[in-house]
Formats: structure tokens, sequence, C-alpha cells
């Protein structure tokens, strides 16, 4: 890969943010388990969408890419007739993954997971313990995505923890509906990432399935269900805004459009976290702008129901006066790459006063970043992005090595920041 490096400026402008990557990832699978036609619109070709468009290809999907759109002719009862074992590349994607596990049981024969990156690292015991209970045939290697899965998901009970990745809980979720009796999920510990199932929620209502939610505690869902065929719009990403909006909080002037102000993203948190720490923000048709008031001021975040836009945060809270205390993140250790232990590390080369805690952060505000250091994106695209935005208050250039992972969710992102008026240049790939 190669590296990147980054002038101090001042960003200001419109961006455009990109579609919501969680709610595309749930729309192109909501498509492709119908029964019919859909278009779906506001498409970006990050690696993870093309991860889940290809794997639902793969499953007998037919889609069709354009520009900023897909075609979607929908698998049910049209599966991929296979004589030996159906491949499915997650790429990097644990969303691909664990979405997909155990929707692959819907359709006959042996289905194999391969990926790369960190991702055979990422548990699937949740899954493990379902398929024994089921009689499931599975076979996998111990890190590394090599699973291969047969059988039949049946009706029934499924008891999950709630403080395991939401996206196991959106995978039964996805599939349940299509068996043929009733079934119940129940939640055995205090549910996280809430926000993440509200999604996958509205996205199956969108696309005419029905679940009854108990308070997150349990979940009934009718058996015989059918996704029915439709268009949809994919709205605006909150965890890609959250670079820009937190950009406005640290002295840019940066206006995101193409953002739902109703929508139910959990990382639509980074508003009110900011506002918290001395924020306001302007919303209109047109966008959402972020200004400061005065002095940003610390606060405590419980980074529980929004992960993803933790790295960034922190980034504004390593410039924020007094001690800003991030909480419940643990699960930021088991991402692309251990996030608490990146975002510490890189951040703290530039200056900042960042130490790890088992499942979070303490920061300690400093006045500015001092930058002429080479930082590292440990190939996670947050982390590159994070640096990128934490540039903008750097006294003197720094150097983000392995900058392309951005490809993972934002592919354009550096294409926005130039716009915006970031300065960079493109070093000679090693």
């Amino acid at each position: 890969m190669a590296d990147l490096k980054v002038y101090p400026s001042i960003l200001e402008g419109e961006v455009k943010i990109p579609p919501s990557k969680s709610m595309a990832h749930r729309a192109i699978i909501c498509a492709a388990l119908s029964d019919g036609f859909c278009k779906i619109e506001n498409i970006d070709y990050s690696d993870d969408i093309i991860a889940t468009i290809d794997a639902m290809n793969s499953l007998g999907a037919k889609i069709v890419k354009y520009k900023d759109y897909i075609e979607v002719t929908g698998a049910y009862g049209n599966s991929a007739d296979i004589e030996d074992i159906r491949v499915i590349d997650c790429n990097e994607s644990g969303s691909t993954l664990r979405f997909l596990v155990p929707i692959s049981l819907l359709f006959k024969g042996k289905n194999k997971f391969i990926g790369r990156g960190n991702l055979g690292k990422r548990p699937l015991t949740t899954y493990y313990n379902i398929f024994e209970k089921q009689d499931i045939t599975y076979s996998y290697e111990e890190g590394k995505l090599n699973l291969i899965v047969s059988g039949e998901l049946k009706p029934g009970i499924f008891e999950i923890e709630g403080n395991v990745s939401s996206q196991f809980i959106t995978g039964i979720l996805f599939t349940l509906p299509l068996l043929n009796d009733d079934s119940k999920i129940i939640i055995t510990t205090e549910m996280e990432s809430k926000g993440y199932i509200d999604l996958t929620l509205r996205a199956m209502s969108d696309f005419g399935i029905e679940v009854i939610n108990n308070d997150y505690k349990e979940f009934i869902i009718k058996g015989n269900q059918r996704y029915k065929a439709r268009n949809y719009r994919v709205e605006g990403d909150y965890s890609q805004a959250a670079f820009f909006l937190c950009a406005d909080s640290l002295g840019n002037n940066v206006l995101c459009k193409d953002l739902d102000l109703n929508s139910l993203q959990g990382d639509k948190e980074v508003i009110d976290i900011l506002e918290r720490m001395n924020v306001i923000f302007n919303a209109s048709a047109i966008g959402v702008k972020g200004t400061t008031s005065g002095q940003l001021v610390s606060t405590i975040i419980d980074g529980s129901q929004c992960p993803d836009i933790i790295p960034v945060l922190t980034a504004v809270a390593a410039l924020t006066k007094g001690k800003t205390e991030i909480i419940n993140a643990g699960r930021l250790r088991i991402k692309e790459f251990d996030r608490l232990a990146a975002v510490t590390s890189e951040l703290n080369k530039l200056g900042a006063k960042i130490v790890e805690q088992e499942d979070g952060l303490i920061v300690t505000g400093v006045e500015i970043l001092k930058g002429n250091v080479e930082v590292w994106s440990h190939k996670d695209h947050r982390i590159a992005m994070t640096l990128a935005i934490a540039s903008t208050k750097c006294e003197e250039p720094i150097v983000i090595k392995d900058y392309e992972c951005i490809a993972k969710s934002y592919p354009n992102f550096f294409d926005d920041f130039v716009s915006l008026g970031g300065k960079i240049e493109r070093l000679e790939e090693k």
C-alpha cells in the first residue's frame, strides 16, 4: 500500500456524505432475498458493499451494478445450483460474514466462507453454539476464515447474548422469517448496539417482513413470510459523516449533505456527543453544519452503542480541555485491528495524551498536535480517516502510511478531503 503526506489546512465547503454502509448491506440483502425485481439507489461501491453484492450473487440473486445504483433480481425460489461447494468471499467485511452465515443455510448445498485480513480472527462462537444445538455440520480453521457449513436452520427458540456483536442477531433476524414455522430470539444479557438492530428491523419492515420487538429482550418472528420486491434509496451514512462533523468541532467549516435527521442509525449519536462537548449544530434541508461555542469541554463517551465513531471522537477529545473518558468500548479491540490500541498509539505520536484502559480510553486534552511524524493506519479505514482529520490541527505535516485502506468503507474520502481544501501529496509507493 502507499503513503500519503497531509499538510495542515482548514476544511471548508460542502460534501455529499456517502450512503450508509449499514443500510446498504441490509437493503441489498433484503432485495436479494425477495421474490422479484428491485432497484437500490445511492450505492457507493466500497469493498465491504462489493463483498455483500458478490455474496448474494453466489446464493443465486442476480445483481447488476451501475454507476450509483444496482438492479436486483431476488434469489427466492432461484437459489444457485451447486454440485460440490458454494464459495462466499467476504473479503474483510465482518458484516457480510456474520449476516450471510445463517442466510446461507436457506440454500441447499455446502457453503464455504473465505476472507482476508483479520476477518478470520473475528469470533463466530455464537453461530457455532446454534449449529451444535441444531446438528448443522460445520468446520473451520483457527485464526483463518475457512468456514464450511451445511444443513438446514430450523425454526425455534434462539438464545443469544446481547453483549456480543449485533451482527449475529441481525443475521438470524434476516433468516428466520423465511423458515416454515415461527421462531423467537431471546436476548440473555443487556443488549448493546441497539441502533444497529433498529436499522435491521427498519430494512426488513421496508421489504414487508414483520418482527415483534419486545424491548430488545426478545424478538418474535412469524415463519412463512416473504421479502417483497420494491425500489429503495439508501440514506447518508452518519459513521462517515462523523469525520466531517468532528472536523467542524475542531474549527473547520463543512456542511454535510444528504443526512436524514430522523435516521435510526446509532452513529447519529455523534451529534449528541459533540453537543455535550459544546458544539452547536445547524440543520436545514440542505445539510448539517457544526460550530464550536467557545472552548470544547470534556465529557464521558459511552462506546457501547456507537463503536465505529469512537476513533474520530478520540481525536476531538485529544484537543478538548480537561479529561474525557471513553467507556464500554472493548469491542473495538476485535475490529479490523485493535482500534483502542491503534488510535492511542498514532494520536500519541502527534502529541496527544491518551491512556488505554481495558475497555476504553482516558484522554487528557492538549491545545494543538505536533505533526512532522509518520503515523500508521494499521490498515484500518477508520484510523486512516481519523488521522486525516487530526492533521487539520497539527503544526506540521504528517505522513499516513497505508492510507488506501479507506477503500473498505469510503473510497472517495481523500477526494472529498481535497475538494474541501485539504492538502495532500501521494508519496511514491514502496
